[in-house]
Parts: C-alpha cells; structure tokens; sequence
C-alpha cells in the first residue's frame, strides 16, 4: 500500500506520506528539498479538516484515502462542474447510495476544495471553518473564485502608501491591533472585530510559495506573496524575533518572514487589486490609532516630534515628582528633630 492510499483517519501522517501529499498536489515543486517542518503549519490544517469531516464514521463523506483527495483535485484542475465531479464520486459508494447521497457527495468535493486551495467552502456540519464562507453551488469553482476574488475596489486610495512602520509588531505593540491567524484565503486581512482591532492573518507562506494551481484567479497568489512581505518585513530584526516567539499552539508558518524583499512599488496602493479594500483600512485603523499605554507611546515613533514633546514631559513630571517627594521627605525630617533634638 503506497502511502496515498492509507486512510484519511490515520493521523498524524508521516514524513513519506506528506511529501507524496505535497509532491502530487502542487506537481513540479521542490518541497523535497526543504526541511519538513515548513510543511507543519499546512498538515495541521489539511488533518484537522480531515478528522472533522469524518465524523460519525465518515458517514458524510465518501472520499475516504488521499488518493481519492488527489482525484478530485485533479478533477476540480479540468475545471469540471461540481455536478460532473459529484457524478464521479458515486463510484466510490460501497453499496447502494445512501439517503443523504446528494449531502455527501457535496461534503465530498468542498472538503477537497478546502485541502486543495484553502478557501472555505461548504457550511456542512461536518466542516471545520470559520470566517467567510464562499458559495458553490453549480458551474466550475474558478468560476465561483473569480466572481469572488475580482470584485472591483470601492475604497478611494488617495495618498495611501504604506512606510516602513507598517508592520505586523507594529499593528500590536503600536496600534493595539491583535492577529488572528486565519486557513482561509478569504478571510486574509479582514477586520474581525467592529472595533477594528483583531485582523484576520493568512499564514500559509509555504502553501502560497508552492502554488501551482491555474484555479484561483492570476495573480492573486503573488499579491498575497507581497501583503505577507509588507508585514512581515524579511530582514527586520523585531519581526524575526516576533515570529520566534510564537507559541507552539496554534501552529504558524515560519516562513511568514521568507516572503522576499519589497520594491519601492510594492508600497503604492495602486499595485494592489485583490486586497486593496482590505490595506486600506487596515492602515486607516493604524494611522488613526492613539498610544493607550507607556509601552505604546515608547514604540509609536510615527511622530517624532510627537515623541519628543511626549516623553520630555514624562521626563520633566518625573523630575517634579522626584523632587517633590525628596522636599517632602526632607521636611519630614526637619520637623522630626524639631520635636526630638539630639541629646546634649
């Protein structure tokens, strides 16, 4: 038995099996060569996905080994119609079609979608998503990914372009913007709170450096390639250490700083078209941030004329406070030995 043909359930999978995975999902690349675990962070999800979609003994789903995964993967490459994959799919009943044929074999073909493109599709129970859900009910799925990702701006992008500053640390310890790392491709740099102060992160660098499919629109792969070099800048020391510290749990791609470096280009707004929307208020929620705390005012260095005034006056109150208290602790003692003089 190759190692495509073992069980979806067997978990976790072993380094042979996630190659064989990786190799024959994104054909030509040459994650062989790299250490395995960059592959940790997707593995996590495709296993996850897995275990959940096969709850109730399976009983919704009919693909039941990774080399059904990578049949209807290749299936969804042709860009086949839902229905004539879903068609396909029957085959692999071991008896007669159950009463929910229609509910399984639907379950069947997003959860290959999900493992594939990592993009939520599908609001079955037995899916483990969040965040926003894309629709496929008919047609091919480049179909449903283009009428999704190709939406055209809304946002004016008048003198936005993104400094330096404009980092991932940055947006916590400066804006009190907190990260939500995200699986879903849809969900990337989406404001998840009304407050705007959680931002949904697609980690999956690897995944995306890897990417081979011609089903998710041409040059959104690229351009979410640059959002993750913007923020996670490749040589910037207090991002590397950031990244280092990230808790074992959920697991992270480490590779989120491996991006590749950024052109004076890459910072206009202009160059933007998939997550244009999204940059432009994610940056409107970092310009229009206030330090809240100490630690906030000592990193927010955006003004520093700003910063000077601010922490000259900390400085002086401090000064003040300082002498007030040797002033009152001197006359406390004055008036100490007023009342208890020295003997003789």
């Amino acid at each position: 038995m190759t190692s495509l043909q073992h069980n979806l359930h067997e978990t976790p999978f072993n380094r042979q099996t996630r190659l064989y995975i990786f190799e024959r999902l994104w054909r030509g690349s040459s994650i062989q060569k790299a250490p395995i675990p960059i592959l940790d962070a997707y593995f996590e999800y495709y296993e996850s996905q897995c275990l959940h979609a096969l709850h109730e003994r399976g009983r919704h789903l009919t693909v039941r080994t990774h080399e059904h995964i990578m049949q209807v993967a290749r299936e969804l490459e042709r860009d086949q119609p839902k229905e004539a994959i879903k068609d396909n799919l029957t085959k692999l009943f071991e008896s007669r079609d159950p009463t929910n044929k229609d509910e399984v074999l639907n379950n069947s073909v997003e959860l290959v979608v999900r493992l594939y493109l990592m993009v939520n599709i599908g609001t079955s129970k037995s899916s483990v998503t969040s965040g926003q859900k894309l629709s496929w009910t008919s047609g091919t799925i480049k179909e449903s990914l283009d009428a999704h990702f190709n939406e055209p701006p809304v946002l004016t992008n008048h003198n936005v372009r993104f400094e330096k500053s404009f980092t991932a640390v940055n947006l916590q310890r400066i804006a009190g913007i907190k990260i939500r790392w995200t699986n879903n491709l849809a969900d990337h740099l989406r404001m998840v709170d009304d407050d705007d102060k959680i931002v949904a992160i697609f980690h999956h660098a690897t995944f995306l450096k890897h990417q081979t499919s011609a089903l998710l629109p041409a040059g959104l792969v690229d351009e979410t390639l640059r959002t993750l070099a913007l923020l996670f800048p490749q040589n910037d020391r207090a991002t590397k250490k950031w990244i280092n510290s990230l808790p074992a749990t959920p697991v992270v791609d480490r590779q989120l700083n491996q991006c590749g470096q950024l052109r004076l280009d890459d910072r206009q707004i202009e160059t933007y078209k998939f997550w244009h929307d999204r940059l432009i208020i994610l940056k409107q929620a970092f310009d229009e941030s206030r330090p809240a705390t100490l630690s906030q005012w000592w990193c927010d260095r955006r003004n520093g004329y700003q910063w000077y005034t601010f922490w000259v006056a900390v400085f002086v109150l401090f000064l003040t406070i300082f002498f007030g208290m040797v002033q009152s602790i001197e006359g406390a003692l004055q008036v100490w030995k007023a009342f208890h003089p020295s003997p003789g």
